[in-house]
């Protein structure tokens, strides 16, 4: 065992750094290691299975740690990609490689379909893992994918039912197969422990992990808190495997459950090592499973099935992007990412030679196909990496943004002089804000002092989501475009109507925009300013300061009026200059009035005629 271990860790520790160097990426470097170390190769290691079983653990605690970052409320608002585009990929998927396997290749439709259902399925660790690390997972295309995956892991469960069913072994046989606790229950008691079961892990995480926790963290011992978070995610895995359900589904929910928890931080903080190095171990496996002597006997034929995998399901994904409205530029991104094999089928792989569903060289061929697929994956994304940033360098605008923390209550568009202003109160108030600015200079400067601002243009759909738009509550947008503003407010209105808009406007013909658009709240950017220096300049010319002060709540006052007036007229170069002569004379007339009261006061004041003081009141 300790063999082992160093012969793994130090392919890791070679293969791993060198691919990060050549912009490879650390899922390639893992799975380089693995075909080096491997019985094709140097063979360092032998049969991959067992180590296999143990390392997909890494999975399990990944989606654990996904379901921490979500709350039940986003995962509500991906309950239609998550049924509909992951539903349908699933479907599609299964529908095209089975119509081909069965008419093209002349497999039995048992074989055909079961074939369908594995390799319809796209792997979660390399989708995750790879995403995650460019930053992509938080925008369009990665949350698409992600709810595809989640969808995938779910069909898991029906998929593992349906494969008995699809045997040349006789019954008894069959049911004697099954590992599964619950394997000779009825189809309604499997249901209802499959339910019953659901509903304990979330109930157990909303009302008992708490105080546990609380009682825990009192002994102040750092390991026995790492203790019971790897005890808590290892006995929801069990549970779930027992009653023949998907581990890393019981553990996700119990992520999602546990998201609002006060020790949310420091679970992802003891959970994530454990899941780099076991994550790491399974990319070392899938790769140390190649087995290039089959590969070699039948190149051909097998790259052919690599390829006609990855065009499948790719036609399938990219039309399913068009069809859900996925952004266009992210449409490919989308593509490539799930038009692999997963590692969920290596589990079906095993039950379907148990089961004799597949004979031992189809299966073979099958993992071949699958394990390549998984390969390459990695190698796509650095090409459309590479490709993206090379259109970027050609094109003024950027594209790609910075990994972005999504806030509970407040985005801020622009984060220039105004913008900081406004963030720094909410801040000082509590209230959680994520910023988004477009020139990369102020977020270098920014950045030095301590603050957390995120590189991108809010104007895009992708980037407001991934900044929190569906569940913050308002965005302030404090940039000094006033077109990119108005795109701003219409995508918000589109796509977030319940978010709250403050909004800056540049001058008066921009507030009459803001206006019409019927944008309740938003400040022109030099009117307060101004207004103040004002008042300031009328105390230095000798004026009272309650005076001064009177006069420029009066202005304001008038003006604001003014302003939802005159927006009407705006356009209208006739009628809108005769409305400003107007409304200039009524400011006049208004100071002018206040001022004859005030002095009128002051003579009463000063008399203390009480009859005076009366008739001055009454005019």
């Amino acid at each position: 065992m300790l063999t082992l271990a160093l012969i793994y860790l130090g392919a890791a520790l070679i293969a791993v750094p060198i691919a990060k160097r050549l912009g490879l990426g650390s899922v390639l470097g893992y799975l380089i290691a693995g075909i080096l170390i491997g019985p094709f190769v140097l063979s360092l290691v032998g049969d991959q299975t067992e180590v296999m079983h143990f390392a997909e653990f890494g999975v399990v605690m990944m989606l654990f740690l996904i379901g921490l970052e979500l709350q039940p409320s986003r995962l509500w608002t991906l309950r239609h990609s998550i049924v509909g585009l992951g539903g349908l990929q699933v479907l599609l998927s299964t529908g095209a490689i089975f119509a081909i396997t069965y008419y093209g290749l002349g497999l039995a439709w048992q074989s055909a379909l079961a074939i369908g259902l594995m390799l319809a399925l796209s792997s979660t660790a390399i989708v995750i893992q790879s995403l995650e690390e460019k930053g992509w997972l938080k925008l369009d295309a990665g949350q698409n994918s992600f709810s595809v995956l989640l969808f995938q892991d779910i069909a898991v469960i029906p998929i593992l039912a349906l494969m008995p069913l699809l045997s040349f072994l006789p019954a008894s046989t069959v049911e004697g197969s099954s590992h599964s606790l619950v394997s000779d229950w009825s189809a309604m008691g499997k249901v209802g422990i499959s339910i019953a079961v659901i509903v304990t892990i979330i109930l157990a995480g909303k009302y008992i992990s708490t105080p546990i926790f609380r009682y825990i963290s009192q002994t102040h011992m750092r390991e026995i808190f790492t203790v019971f978070a790897l005890f808590l995610v290892i006995a929801i895995a069990l549970l779930m495997q027992t009653v023949g359900l998907s581990p890393a589904l019981g553990t996700f929910l119990a992520g999602v459950v546990l998201a609002e928890s006060e020790f949310r931080h420091e679970l992802e903080a003891d959970i994530e090592p454990f899941k780099g190095l076991l994550l790491g171990l399974f990319f070392v496996t899938v790769g140390a499973s190649i087995d290039f002597g089959l590969l070699a006997e039948n190149s051909l034929f097998i790259l052919l099935l690599v390829v006609g995998l990855v065009a499948i399901k790719g036609l399938v994904l990219y039309g399913l992007a068009h069809l859900f409205s996925i952004n266009s530029r992210q449409r490919l991104l989308f593509t490539l990412a799930l038009a692999q094999g997963g590692e969920f089928a290596f589990v079906l792989l095993s039950l379907s030679r148990e089961l004799s569903i597949l004979s031992s060289q189809e299966a073979n061929i099958v993992t071949l196909v699958v394990a390549l697929s998984m390969v390459i994956t990695p190698l796509l994304l650095m090409v459309y990496d590479r490709a993206q940033k090379f259109q970027k360098s050609s094109a003024p605008e950027f594209d790609k943004p910075e990994e972005i923390e999504a806030s509970r209550h407040v985005i801020i568009a622009g984060y220039g002089r105004f913008g900081q202003v406004i963030g720094r109160l909410l801040k000082a108030q509590g209230y959680e804000v994520s910023v988004l600015d477009h020139s990369p200079s102020q977020i270098d400067l920014l950045r030095r002092f301590g603050n957390k601002v995120f590189y991108g243009d809010a104007a895009r759909k992708e980037l407001l989501e991934a900044a929190g738009a569906n569940s913050a509550d308002l965005l302030v947008i404090a940039i000094d475009n006033p077109h990119k503003t108005i795109e701003i407010i219409d995508i918000a209105r589109k796509h977030y109507p319940n978010l709250k808009l403050a909004v800056r406007a540049r001058d008066r013909r921009h507030a009459y925009e803001l206006i019409r658009m019927k944008v309740g709240t938003f400040n022109r950017e030099t009117f307060d300013s101004a207004l103040v220096l004002a008042v300031e300049s009328l105390k230095l010319l000798g004026n009272d300061d309650i005076d001064a002060e009177r006069a420029g709540r009066l202005f304001r006052e008038h003006d604001v009026e003014s302003m939802n007036l005159l927006a009407e007229l705006w356009g209208d170069d006739q009628s809108y200059g005769v409305a400003i002569k107007q409304r200039m004379d009524d400011l006049t007339q208004v100071l002018a009035q206040d001022t004859e009261a005030k002095d009128m006061f002051n003579t009463c004041d000063s008399t203390r005629d009480p009859n005076n003081a009366n008739e001055a009141k009454e005019g």
